[in-house]
């Protein structure tokens, strides 16, 4: 917005300190006049031990000395309520800069300001972290965004690839050409689904219930038990009835995800676990599988977009599109859980998820 020029700060401050110099010295002479000069007589006295001055030539005495002493004051008053004002506001000056340059596009900048705590550095502290807040989302966002194009991309290609050598071989097979296409478009539907999903849990604002966990534990088997018997993987469910306030949809892609990814990366020598409990006002969901030893620091970037597993997973076995654990960590963070991965000693991974228990307010 446009805004016509106006006097700044540190003019309006210097400004303000002149005025309450001047109406401090005019208070000071008010008071003199009140209290002293006006008891004077108009007339000067001749007493028997001399001349004693009339309020006339009191008023010719005082009055020039007085103005010389108000201006000097003024004077004064203006100098240093100028320098004053200049280092009060030295702080917002290093704000205006920052903001300024963050505004350009620079959000890396920081104030850093220096010194004890007091109004001024409180809000330079706020406004870093802010900023610090901005540029982590900003440059996830654009990380999201890179890979999301990259991923788009590939089903596009694939599509497009089939279609080529196909004009190019009019004797191909028709229904393999579809069934091919088929499973392509169905892996970016998959894809577009997936980035809806993670953008509604990370906007929030959906609507609230009480959710069982458990419930939604057992839905999850029961859709996935197809999976399970064709890897030859054995489910375990077990958990008290543990409620929640939140979107039971949304809750349910959380264990359907975690159910789905152990199924498909773990060891199908080894179970597949899933427990609810209660601890501390929170409720804990644990979903593990076996598998071979993973590298903590890898285990650490699967819940980012796109990260996926070292395991190579046949189509036929629902090849993910790298959201999923992504998804898990929205929706959780969204009703004010944490979601936790770790690398079990014994081999695979260990996902736990805590959600509190209590109601959350609208987002």
């Amino acid at each position: 917005m446009t805004r016509p020029a106006g006097l700044s700060a540190r003019i309006k401050l210097t400004l303000s300190y002149v005025a309450l110099v001047f109406v401090a010295g005019a208070l000071i002479l008010t008071i003199v006049w009140l209290f002293l000069l006006r008891y004077v007589p108009d007339e000067p006295l001749f007493t028997g031990t001399g001349f004693a001055p009339s309020q006339r030539d009191l008023l010719r005495a005082f009055v020039p000395p007085a103005g010389a002493a108000m201006i000097a004051l003024l004077v004064t008053g203006a100098v240093g309520g100028w320098f004053l004002a200049g280092r009060m506001l030295a702080p917002l000056r290093l704000l205006t800069q920052a903001t300024r340059r963050a505004d350009a596009g620079d959000l890396s900048t920081r104030v850093r300001m220096k010194g004890r705590r007091d109004e001024f550095r409180e809000l330079a502290d706020s406004f870093d972290g802010m900023l610090q807040r901005i540029e982590s989302q900003v440059e996830e966002q654009r990380r999201f965004a890179t890979n999301a194009s990259h991923e788009l991309r590939t089903p596009l290609a694939i599509m497009r690839t089939l279609l080529d050598v196909a004009q190019s071989d009019p004797e191909r097979d028709v229904d393999d050409l579809l069934d091919r296409l088929t499973a392509v478009n169905e892996r970016g539907v998959e894809l577009v689904e997936g980035l809806l999903l993670l953008g509604r849990a990370d906007r929030g604002g959906f609507p609230q219930a009480s959710v069982d966990l458990s419930l939604l534990a057992e839905d999850a088997v029961e859709t996935l038990l197809p999976l399970a018997e064709a890897r030859g993987v054995e489910l375990i469910v077990h958990g008290d009835v543990t409620t929640v306030s939140g979107s039971a949809g949304l809750l349910g892609q959380v264990v359907l995800n975690l159910l789905q990814n152990a199924l498909i990366h773990g060891d199908a020598a080894e179970p597949v676990t899933v427990s609810i409990h209660r601890d501390h006002g929170a409720a804990v969901l644990i979903v593990e599988n076996g598998g071979a030893r993973l590298d903590p620091a890898a285990v650490a970037t699967l819940a980012e977009p796109f990260q996926r597993g070292t395991a190579r997973i046949r189509r036929s076995d629902h090849e993910r599109n790298g959201l999923g654990l992504a998804i898990v960590s929205a929706i959780v963070g969204a009703h004010g859980g944490e979601l936790t991965l770790a690398a079990r000693s014994t081999g695979g991974l260990r996902a736990t998820v805590r959600v509190p228990t209590g109601v959350r307010p609208p987002s």
